[in-house]
């Protein structure tokens, strides 16, 4: 701001909405990215917003940028990865260390015949060899296909045949809640649906028993024992591909996101440095799998600025709900992040974190979802000490990183996500798609940004039929938006889960947070089933602190009371169905379409990436508990 001569962070966010070519430009000259041939043009958006190509002209490698220029620049010695396992097992590695293995790794994949744009599956927990994997297929020019480490065979072949992917890199298992997990076995049924992948790299983790392929299948050892510790990363255009990273899939087919070299690492480092304030200095602890978009952000925002990660592989409370609270005290975690649902489910359960020396915290980070108020001030005065800005950002895996987000550089009220991110022209539509000044509409971004999605891969048409549904002029982002009388920006929801209750629209997050005020409910989730005369009901699966001490009849009359209260008569809950925990992918997202689909009975769709899908049979109609 001051370079620029900008009086006021709200300034610079409109400054660099209106013109996002200074913006990005000025990004790369004061992050100092380093380009291997300079890009000519910032941007070319000749072929339509929603095809724009970013920094054209520029070589670039992501690999470079988050690991070698350090070594280079003499900064080996610092710690770039902190990893702990479950069972407690953990391992540092510098930067230089980190360089070394990362080539051994490149060198080995390349006499495979691994190279530019081939695709490649990465099937690792949050662990060194995951970011090894990541960035030695970075430096060959291949595109990583991350894969959420506990998905089943079908998920992973999905994911595998649809990228066309010629490799995959997994591990022979690893330890979920104390009990380990085969996943070799699972990759290996996986591999019966998709006969083209022609090589499997296994990390021997736990040094499970597993079946190696004779011609298919190598270890981690076999493969980088005696490779040369030197690799150059290779200059690529800066529209080469990346990552495919995949979306949940909760419904239909899943879609697969292609993100660049160029745009997702100026995106990315934008954020981390301007939104989070990652520094050199920083331990960054992002709660996340690498099959989340989440992943590759804290790879690519961490290293970027030359921090170190902290990575952690297992259960965030096992042993106990403290888990992450020590895992914060015992390397001086300085920046941590985490969806509202994991704060949610730790609050009610876990040691009070001031137990635990949390003073090296200085920023929190959160995304996924919406945050309630209770939660939101628990997060902020209970981990944070009332003393950490939390930094809530949305996005989205086709974003590339967030569209809205708080900042440092402003005040932050409770809930909100703040403005629109750095660079991103972001508006809430109503039903005509014309602006509104209150209200709650859809998310929107009338222009374009480098960490956008290249389109879905081999799917144009699903691309622009998604995101672009009204033309050229704005990308949908699929969430529910409204700005405050202080032009504070909140979050409602997915308009796909957007409850129709007699012509009236309500957001579920907003049901939710009046529910989880009641004592007894810990956790709600809101679902609207249909209704002759209303169009719609509002019913809801909760999870209860105390079962036993619940009337069915009281429960319903107190929550209207704190209906009538706070949304109307309009919104009263119909029905509260009991669960022992909401159905939620690894990354936190409670999955209401999935819940009313077990509700109904109706078709639930692709499950694969719910952590828990068991609980589900418990809503099964002709079982529902009503109360």
């Amino acid at each position: 701001m001051k370079r620029h001569g900008v009086d006021s962070y709200a300034q610079l966010v409109r400054q660099a909405s209106f013109d996002p070519e200074w913006f990005w430009h000025g990004v790369n000259v004061a992050l100092g990215i380093q380009w291997f041939r300079p890009y000519k043009r910032v941007m070319d958006d000749s072929a339509g917003q929603a095809w724009t190509r970013w920094f054209v002209g520029g070589s670039i490698n992501v690999a470079h940028n988050c690991l070698d220029r350090h070594v280079i620049a003499g900064r080996g010695d610092r710690p770039a990865i902190h990893w702990e396992s479950e069972d407690g097992t953990s391992r540092s590695l510098t930067y230089s260390e980190l360089a070394k293995e990362t080539a051994q790794l490149a060198n080995g994949l390349e006499r495979l015949g691994i190279g530019p744009l081939d695709r490649v599956g990465i099937h690792l927990p949050m662990c060194p060899e995951a970011v090894i994997a990541f960035l030695a297929l970075a430096k060959l020019g291949a595109i990583s296909v991350p894969i959420f480490s506990g998905f089943g065979a079908k998920a992973i072949a999905h994911r595998l045949t649809d990228s066309g992917a010629k490799a995959l890199i997994t591990v022979d298992g690893f330890l979920r809640r104390g009990r380990p997990i085969a996943v070799k076995d699972v990759v290996d049924e996986a591999l019966l649906l998709c006969p083209a992948v022609s090589h499997v790299i296994v990390r021997e983790r736990l040094a499970l028993p597993v079946s190696l392929h004779p011609r298919r299948d190598h270890t981690w050892a076999a493969i980088t024992e005696g490779e040369s510790t030197e690799f150059a990363p290779r200059p690529l255009d800066s529209e080469h591909p990346l990552l495919i990273a995949y979306t949940s899939g909760t419904t239909g087919k899943p879609k697969g996101a292609v993100h660049v070299h160029g745009g997702f690492l100026v995106k990315i480092a934008a954020e981390a440095v301007y939104q989070t304030d990652v520094r050199p200095e920083d331990l960054l602890f992002w709660f996340t799998d690498l099959g989340w978009i989440m992943g590759p952000w804290t790879i690519v925002g961490g290293l970027s600025q030359g921090a170190a990660l902290r990575l952690y592989d297992g259960a965030p409370d096992h042993p106990t709900p403290d888990r992450v609270w020590s895992l914060i005290e015992n390397r001086g975690v300085t920046i941590f992040g985490a969806s509202p649902t994991l704060i949610r489910s730790l609050m009610g359960r876990c040691t009070p974190p001031s137990s635990f020396d949390l003073s090296t915290l200085r920023i929190l980070g959160s995304t996924g979802e919406p945050w309630n108020g209770d939660a939101w001030n628990w997060y902020f005065e209970e981990v944070g000490g009332g003393r950490c800005p939390v930094i809530n950002f949305s996005g989205g895996t086709e974003v590339g990183a967030c569209l809205l987000s708080t900042s440092i550089a402003m005040p932050i009220k409770s809930c909100s996500v703040g403005l629109p991110a750095l660079g991103m022209a972001v508006d809430v539509f109503d039903a005509e798609g014309r602006p509104i000044e209150s209200g709650v509409g859809e998310l929107v971004c009338t222009k374009p940004w480098p960490g956008m999605t290249r389109g879905l891969w081999n799917d144009p048409e699903r691309y622009l039929a998604t995101y672009w549904p009204h033309g050229d002029s704005a990308w949908y982002q699929g969430d529910w938006a409204s700005i405050d009388a202080d032009g504070d920006w909140f979050l409602h929801g997915r308009s796909d889960d957007t409850l129709k209750i007699a012509g009236k629209r309500i957001g579920p997050a907003e049901i939710e947070t009046v529910l989880i005020a009641h004592p007894a409910i810990r956790e709600a989730a809101v679902i609207g089933l249909p209704d002759e005369v209303k169009g719609e009901t509002i019913c809801a699966v909760v999870v209860f602190e105390d079962e036993s001490a619940i009337d069915g009849p009281v429960l319903l009359h107190q929550v209207d009371s704190l209906m009538n209260e706070a949304v109307g008569k309009a919104f009263l809950v119909e029905r509260i169905w009991e669960i022992s925990e909401l159905p939620r992918t690894r990354s936190g997202k409670v999955v209401r379409r999935v819940l009313r689909a077990a509700v109904t009975g109706e078709p639930r769709g692709d499950v694969s990436t719910i952590e828990n899908p068991e609980v589900l049979e418990s809503l099964r109609p002709v079982a529902e508990r009503a109360r």
